[in-house]
């Protein structure tokens, strides 16, 4: 039995919680594109080498929490008690098994614990303390809580805590609001997977958790259809299982990947937020068919795709 080799291609995202345009400086824009840019090539590298999409998205989104343009692990958004609790989780489509922690305090890099939980199976998903320790007995990287913060990322909890007494949390920008980070990719053998990491929203209570942990929600990944990774309000994603709906509409209804995509993120997501709470959402999605989908509602996202012949990256309308 033969298999046909597939053109690997990557997608990633760093958040629709993007800098405003007007205030985006050439220093920012700079390190912004130069991080997609890094996490692109990490994740791609694996591709190249033959390597397994869970490895791929792994690599690249381990790159981008280490960069604190983003809203996942170094440079994490913090609660409103002043500390982070980080999430993360990875998907393969091959085997449709999947991984992820939720209010992770310590963990270096959640989504490589993430991705080592898929490989165990059961359990899926832990959570604060227990995810932690997990983490630290099986070897990986835990830190004080304290290494994940940065000054951006105080003086944005200090914006949302004073709007909070204000009365105008709507009125806040994306930036302070939200911020994900995530990966979809399609390997030399067909097979798809996903991967998202996130320190939630500015001023979070204490103890929530969105949708990136969340199978189906914010991370999804099914060698029929499609791999994905979502940013925005993780409320609205678990509510419409956003990641699993894609899905759905593409197996079910033979929707292409643009179409399912966009009806989500223009079409209920934009209707969820006109109820009150904000709709601001965005996601990076791979077929397996090696099309790629960036789809976002707000301002701007962080983005980009890769493959043999081409790396993208943008922020606002490009």
């Amino acid at each position: 039995m033969t298999t046909t080799r597939r053109t690997p291609v990557l997608a990633i995202h760093g958040g629709c919680g993007a800098i405003p345009k007007d205030e985006l400086t050439p220093d920012l824009n700079r390190a912004a594109r130069d991080a997609l840019r890094r996490a692109l090539q990490a994740g791609f590298s694996v591709l190249t080498a033959g390597g397994p999409a869970t490895d791929a998205v792994t690599e690249a989104v381990a790159v981008m929490e280490d960069d604190p343009v983003f809203n996942a692990g170094y440079g994490a958004a913090l609660n409103r008690d002043g500390y982070h609790e980080l999430d993360a989780s990875v998907m393969d489509g091959a085997a449709g098994l999947a991984g992820a922690v939720a209010g992770a305090r310590r963990i270096r890099h959640p989504v490589r614990v993430a991705r080592a939980l898929a490989e165990v199976a059961d359990p899926l998903l832990l959570i604060g303390e227990a995810a932690d320790e997990w983490a630290r007995q099986r070897g990986f990287e835990v830190v004080d809580n304290s290494f994940f913060t940065t000054p951006s990322r105080r003086e944005a909890l200090e914006r949302m805590l004073e709007r909070e007494r204000e009365g105008t949390l709507a009125a806040a920008p994306e930036r302070d609001k939200h911020g994900t980070v995530g990966a979809a990719a399609l390997d030399l053998h067909g097979h798809l997977a996903a991967a998202t990491s996130t320190g939630g929203y500015t001023a979070k209570p204490t103890g929530r958790i969105g949708d990136s942990p969340i199978i189906g929600a914010g991370t999804w990944a099914d060698d029929r259809t499609c791999a994905l990774s979502g940013t925005g309000k993780g409320e609205f994603f678990i509510r419409r299982v956003l990641g699993h709906e894609i899905h759905a509409r593409m197996l079910y209804q033979g929707a292409a990947l643009s179409e399912a995509t966009d009806a989500m993120i223009h079409g209920e997501m934009m209707a969820l937020g006109k109820l009150g709470s904000g709709g601001g959402a965005g996601l990076c999605a791979v077929d397996k068919d090696g099309n790629v989908a960036l789809p976002y509602n707000t301002e701007g996202m962080y983005r980009g795709w890769i493959t043999a012949d081409e790396i993208y990256v943008a922020i606002h309308e490009e």
